[in-house]
């Protein structure tokens, strides 16, 4: 039986939240010959990261489901002031004219709703909540493709899947195992090549602002370039936040090359027989403290699971810490083998 979201989100057990959402019956409703809607998908995931205290840390919108990690911060959403959550809410939910077209919010409107403080409240919740993200992601663009194709009902199905993601190591997992998706599903050669993930929107960036090459000359994790990642609407992968960031990252210590490099390798355990740790891998785990043989079980059992369960992901100190706040035995993790794929495992 599936956990009721306000039992699964807690923003002070983690911030971070891996989401799955499939369109109904899992039939490709953004793929040939509609795949300009994964455009607006990407498009509304960053008009929606501008508007919301939520931040998008990954994507991969796939023909027939999409996955998005985002980080809630609440206490953003706290610090805004009144009219500031009008405008954002007003932005969201414009008012429209008889023939549904959206209005402009006066100055006179936004400060008579602003003076309601019960409505001020309400919204600034909600702004700064999981679910309210993906209603705002997911409600417009199924009236879209329904009107571009003339039906009504369901586009999606109408639960979206929420992960906790619990610590570091998981966090960088589960960033990579979303950019490796259409890799993994066979409909890219190369993880780079793939549009509409957040591993492409980072290198058209790096191209756009011309720091391509600085990745492509120093793959080392020595090299901290801010001005790779600066501007992007994603969150950055390294977390400066200690350097005098203000906006949080995914590692702190993992550079965007650091990344790259781990994504690539990563992808030949996609194709069995092709994977192998190089000595530019092996220096990324011994910067990062992490275990490169739990990386590669980690990330095998992501990508070639035969079945994934739980709302949990994360090492079993951790599953425990989050089942203990939840006044429960023990919490189920995300991905679970089976009995013939745990004896291959010894």
């Amino acid at each position: 039986m599936s956990l009721p979201r306000s039992k699964i989100v807690d923003e002070a057990l983690t911030p971070w939240y891996h989401c799955i959402s499939r369109c109904v019956r899992r039939a490709f409703l953004c793929g040939e010959g509609v795949a300009h809607r994964k455009d607006w998908i990407e498009r509304r995931l960053e008009e929606l990261s501008g508007l919301f205290a939520i931040d998008c840390g990954g994507f991969a919108i796939m023909d027939n489901h999409l996955h998005v990690l985002l980080r809630l911060d609440s206490p953003r959403a706290n610090g805004w002031s009144n009219e500031e959550v009008a405008r954002r809410w007003a932005t969201l939910f414009p008012v429209r004219d008889v023939a549904g077209n959206s209005l402009p919010a006066s100055d006179a409107w936004i400060k008579q709703i602003a003076g309601d403080p019960a409505w001020v409240a309400k919204a600034r919740r909600r702004l700064s909540e999981l679910g309210w993200f993906m209603k705002c992601l997911k409600e417009p663009l199924a009236r879209m493709a329904n009107k571009e194709d003339g039906y009504t009902g369901a586009f999606w199905e109408s639960r979206f899947r929420s992960i906790a993601v619990l610590d570091e190591d998981s966090l960088l997992a589960t960033a990579a195992y979303i950019d490796l998706n259409p890799l993994a599903a066979g409909v890219a050669v190369l993880p780079e090549e793939a549009p509409h993930t957040s591993l492409h929107a980072r290198i058209e960036h790096c191209r756009t602002n011309g720091t391509l090459e600085s990745i492509r000359d120093d793959l080392s994790t020595l090299t901290r370039d801010r001005s790779q990642e600066q501007g992007l609407w994603l969150l950055p992968v390294d977390d400066l936040r200690n350097d005098g960031s203000v906006r949080p990252g995914l590692l702190a210590g993992c550079t965007l090359s650091c990344y790259l490099r781990l994504v690539d390798w990563t992808s030949r355990l996609v194709r069995e027989g092709k994977a192998h740790l190089d000595a530019g891998i092996l220096s990324i785990f011994e910067r990062l403290g992490a275990d490169s043989s739990v990386w590669v079980d980690t990330m095998s059992r992501l990508l070639v699971a035969p079945k994934r369960s739980g709302s949990y992901f994360g090492r079993p100190p951790r599953l425990a810490e989050a089942a203990t706040a939840h006044g429960r035995r023990w919490h189920r993790n995300q991905i679970r083998r089976t009995a013939s794929a745990a004896r291959a495992a010894v």
